[in-house]
């Protein structure tokens, strides 16, 4: 095959097929192989679902949006790679021309074209295109694995600065899965002293703890969110945390955070649950609570991202608990299915023969 990739035929229905060497459109463009791909919570869901909220699959696509690999070819007017520099791939690309664009927050592009999102193919493949400004050089020192988890990185660093996260302070962060983690090692790395970790799985507070967090807390069955809150709050010496991200999307998680910050504290939303909640809005006002949303990443997310890695600030290969080869690939989605594992990496496949 010259351009294996695994492929959605319908929710789970996949399949390996040989898909057209992808051609280089614009002159900054640049075909990459792909050579490490993680497996992301959305795709997933694509898998057994067939659809996200309006993205809903209505034909053949194939998966993946967690890759790094080789430059395999670089247009006539890319100055800033060349072949066989080994890349982190930014997988969503925005019109450029909007509103959103021009003021920087290509992340709220209406016309973003991203990997493995309908009706747009991912990464799962030998090879794929990017534009050039959207391939981070990965330094000799980050290896390809880590390269392909600088995007759940990203994701985190968003999240993390649209927090304001201080020199000094107490983070909370809800939800233990690898944004969670990496949010907890993000905020630790901007400056952080008091990292909390919520979640109701006591291994994966375990790899909180030993990627970043100073303390760990597991809610009670029965516990209301302000007795909950309570509860953080003693451990803590009395202390009310200053930043609080959830990453879980469990409305237990969220009413908890409101009830758990300090005065004037700062909360952003990272995970997607049910389409509505309750919410303790009286709470939320005394406190003069700020809070937004976080949806993917921005410019220089990907740039920091690599940065927190090469420097040894953030240790993301502790999150990886599988390795897969590319024809195991399906394999690699059940055992996220079964919960089994943090983050599971897909070797690219086998480069073609000569």
């Amino acid at each position: 095959m010259a351009n294996p990739s695994f492929v959605m035929q319908k929710v789970l229905d996949v399949s390996f097929e040989d898909r057209p060497i992808p051609k280089l459109i614009s002159p900054r463009d640049v075909r990459i192989e792909i050579k490490q791909t993680g497996i992301c919570g959305s795709d997933v869901h694509y898998y057994t679902h067939g659809a996200i909220g309006s993205f809903i699959v209505k034909a053949p696509m194939v998966l993946g949006h967690e890759s790094a690999g080789i430059v395999a070819e670089v247009g006539p007017e890319v100055t800033s790679l060349k072949v066989g520099d080994r890349v982190a791939l930014e997988p969503g690309v925005p019109c450029r021309f909007c509103d959103h664009c021009k003021a920087g927050k290509y992340n709220l592009c209406a016309d973003m074209k991203f990997a493995a999102t309908p009706p747009y193919d991912g990464t799962l493949c030998r090879y794929y295109v990017l534009p050039d400004d959207f391939c981070v050089k990965l330094p000799d020192n980050v290896s390809l694995e880590e390269g392909a988890l600088v995007e759940p990185l990203s994701v985190a660093v968003h999240v993390t600065k649209l927090a304001d996260v201080q020199v000094g302070s107490t983070a909370i962060i809800f939800g233990a899965g690898p944004v969670g983690l990496l949010c907890c090692a993000v905020a630790k790395a901007f400056g952080a002293t008091t990292v909390v970790a919520v979640d109701l799985v006591q291994s994966r507070l375990d790899l909180a703890l030993d990627l970043a967090a100073t303390h760990s807390y597991v809610p009670q069955k029965g516990d209301s969110a302000a007795d909950s809150a309570a509860k953080i709050i003693a451990m803590l010496g009395g202390k009310q945390p200053d930043f609080a991200i959830d990453a879980s999307g469990a409305g237990a998680s969220v009413n908890t955070a409101i009830h758990v910050l300090k005065q004037g504290g700062n909360y952003v939303q990272a995970g997607m649950g049910a389409p509505e909640i309750s919410f303790p809005i009286t709470e939320f006002t005394v406190k003069e609570i700020t809070a937004r949303g976080s949806f993917r990443y921005g410019p220089g997310d990907y740039q920091l991202a690599v940065a927190l890695v090469a420097s040894g600030k953030v240790d993301v290969k502790k999150l990886i608990t599988h390795r897969v080869k590319f024809e195991e690939a399906e394999e690699a989605f059940k055992l996220v299915l079964k919960g089994q594992g943090v983050k599971i990496l897909i070797e690219g496949p086998a480069a073609p023969a000569a």
